[in-house]
């Protein structure tokens, strides 16, 4: 699949891949920054953003389109940073292709089984009658009666848009997300042997997405793995400590 992406800047090409119902627009402010130091590439990954829709959604085919990315833009080796759903993203392809990976950063996420999670969140945007509605206001009224957090509804009303028809979109493709919240959910395959490639992990000091307990399973991955957990921050690490996330990771990218 052609994926959507932006690119901006000069040096190692950085790929940038954000997390499930997110899209390259959450990391504009601290991807520029990036792109001090290199060519940083803003993905969206299929079913998000303005890629394209498709009723596959896996690891396996998110990874395959990853390598079309690489090809198309003749690239040897990237650096990878995915957080949640891309950090997921990010290890099986790293996995897979450890040959094209220069460096890994992985935010606030494990190769582990996580538990499904996130169904409320497609069951009330499934609540909303687009058809029906003429505002943002009135979408907001209706997600906010089963997602109670303000932050959450703020993040999922970012994937609205006006389409050709003057009606109200969304961006992401609900019925093949809700489809494959199993498969988000699911374990990154242990490659043979650890990989050799640098990688470092991030967690939000506030989130129970990774513990340090799961050093042991990571070394598996990543024999030169180490983790660092961000203060003041949850899940959405970047979003929550953008200043003390980018100097963590240039110091990582430096070394």
């Amino acid at each position: 699949m052609k994926l959507f992406f932006r690119k901006m800047g000069s040096g190692k090409p950085l790929f940038i891949l954000h997390g499930l119902f997110g899209s390259s627009d959450n990391w504009q402010t601290l991807g520029k920054r990036f792109a001090e130091n290199y060519t940083v590439y803003f993905i969206d990954q299929r079913n998000h953003g303005r890629s394209p829709h498709s009723p596959e959604h896996t690891y396996k085919v998110m990874s395959d389109d990853l390598t079309e990315l690489i090809e198309d833009e003749k690239l040897d080796k990237v650096i990878l940073m995915g957080h949640s759903m891309g950090g997921k993203t990010a290890m099986y392809f790293a996995v897979n292709h450890p040959e094209k990976v220069d460096k890994i950063v992985v935010v606030d996420i494990g190769p582990k089984e996580y538990p499904i999670t996130n169904k409320d969140i497609l069951d009330a945007v499934e609540k909303v009658k687009l058809k029906d509605v003429n505002s943002r206001k009135q979408v907001e009224e209706v997600i906010s009666h089963d997602i109670k957090d303000p932050r959450t509804v703020q993040f999922i009303l970012k994937n609205l848009y006006w389409d050709d028809n003057q009606k109200l979109t969304w961006r992401f493709n609900t019925e093949a997300l809700k489809n494959a919240l199993a498969t988000i959910a699911e374990a990154t395959p242990i490659p043979a042997k650890p990989l050799q490639i640098p990688a470092l992990f991030i967690k939000g000091e506030q989130s129970e997405y990774v513990a340090p307990t799961d050093m042991e399973l990571i070394n598996r991955f990543f024999s030169n793995a180490r983790l660092v957990s961000i203060p003041q921050s949850g899940h959405w690490v970047h979003a929550d400590n953008p200043g003390e996330f980018y100097k963590v990771v240039m110091e990582f990218l430096n070394r």
